[in-house]
């Protein structure tokens, strides 16, 4: 059969399906997809494309390529899309849901069982997780900067950023690097525009298009008004969370830096508690922007945190999701044009120094303390790199040498 054929019978399928059975399928994918977005991206291919046959394989290469040009957590946007497709509005609400809350029920019970390690073994499991932390982001470093810094021009763009980092502390450096990353990709990185496939059509209107950027808008400038207004820790949270969401290009380990950047030093976040929670979601099904509950749920003192990690959840993830529904509309004039494609490029490279500043500051100097921790951190990062060992696996090996390292 075609992939025209293939493709039209399943433009077919997919008109029709309720939010149940969008729930249904994103819950068993939300419980079994380990290795971050790329292995999710495959995942989902193998049941909504291959067995399921909701979308034609040209359709979905169409979505996973728009969630790479958005900021955002890309396999929670092809999941938002897909549920789209499936059931309409409540559809990408039932998909979101359904991929997410394993793993967000998940570490918001390690951020109130944590405290509850004590000794060395406790400590030692800990010592380990962060241990972990620095292989994780190191691979996403070496990965990422292979696709998107490929180049002399995008390479500099990347020491760039990297340094102004470095230099300027918060996400006033981070933002500031995005921005000066684009314009230098605008200048730097023109080169003729990439074939773009089929239009993908989605019964998104314009005006629904522009009222989701208006509200992302609105948000994003009247968020941290209120919060300087009002104070208060929910307020704090929610602007720190989707100011990180909005700003996340290149995937989902590029939330640590501007996390960290708005919450580790604040009274209820340290970096051990933040790197601890940040090697625990390494293991952890479903997306990895769930670390955002965890951080939510160290917020507030007992149920409290429940409230709060179901803001810092939404908070992260909303940007996204009002980026995705506010480009649908006018994506397919806008994929081809050369300039818009200069500028991601510009920015994914500065993305690459933005994450390469935070493996050294704070994930390398709060870890790797001794000979020992680096040795473990140099061995998780083989592991990952050369073996190909699942994160998952690469965490229990990280935990058990945290506890031999504090029992020696």
């Amino acid at each position: 059969m075609s992939t025209v054929t293939t493709d039209r019978t399943a433009a077919t399928d997919r008109a029709g399906g309720t939010p149940g059975e969008v729930f249904r399928a994103f819950l068993k994918l939300g419980v079994t997809s380990f290795g971050g977005p790329i292995a999710h991206l495959g995942y989902f291919r193998d049941e909504l494309v291959t067995r399921r046959r909701w979308v034609g394989e040209r359709d979905y290469a169409e979505l996973v390529a728009l969630s790479q040009f958005l900021p955002g957590p890309a396999s929670s946007q092809v999941g938002f899309a897909l549920g789209l497709l499936r059931a309409g509005p409540m559809g990408a609400l039932a998909a979101w849901l359904a991929f997410t809350l394993p793993s967000a029920v998940l570490m918001v019970a390690f951020a109130y069982g944590a405290p509850l390690l004590g000794g060395v073994l406790g400590s030692g499991v800990l010592e380990g997780l962060k241990i972990v932390a620095v292989a994780i982001v190191a691979q996403a470093v070496w990965g990422m900067a292979r696709s998107l810094t490929p180049d002399p021009r995008r390479a500099a763009i990347a020491v760039g950023a990297a340094t102004l980092v470095l230099l300027l502390a918060g996400t006033a450096g981070q933002l500031a690097a995005i921005v000066l990353g684009a314009l230098a990709g605008l200048v730097l990185c023109r080169m003729p525009a990439e074939q773009a496939p089929p239009p993908l059509p989605f019964a998104v209107s314009r005006r629904a298009g522009l009222v989701s950027l208006a509200v992302l808008v609105a948000l994003l400038v009247l968020l941290p008004v209120a919060a300087a207004a009002f104070g208060g820790p929910v307020l704090d949270l929610a602007d720190g969370f989707f100011r990180a969401g909005a700003l996340v290009f290149g995937g989902g380990h590029v939330v640590l830096p501007l996390l960290q950047a708005e919450f580790v030093g604040t009274p209820w976040l340290t970096a051990e508690e933040f790197l601890a929670g940040y090697g625990a979601a390494q293991a952890m099904p479903g997306p990895l922007f769930t670390f955002a509950a965890y951080l939510g749920a160290l917020a507030a003192p007992g149920a409290a945190g429940l409230v709060t990690a179901a803001i810092a959840l939404v908070a992260v993830f909303l940007p996204g999701f009002l980026i995705l529904i506010g480009v649908l509309p006018f994506w397919n004039g806008l994929r081809v044009r050369p300039g818009a494609q200069s500028l991601m490029r510009g920015a994914n490279a500065a993305v690459v120094g933005i994450l390469a500043a935070a493996l050294y500051d704070p994930v390398f100097v709060t870890a790797v303390v001794d000979p020992g921790s680096f040795a473990l951190a140099l061995a998780c990062f083989v592991l990952l790199v050369s073996w190909r060992t699942p994160p998952w696996a690469v965490v229990i090996v990280g935990a058990l040498g945290g506890v031999l390292l504090a029992m020696t």
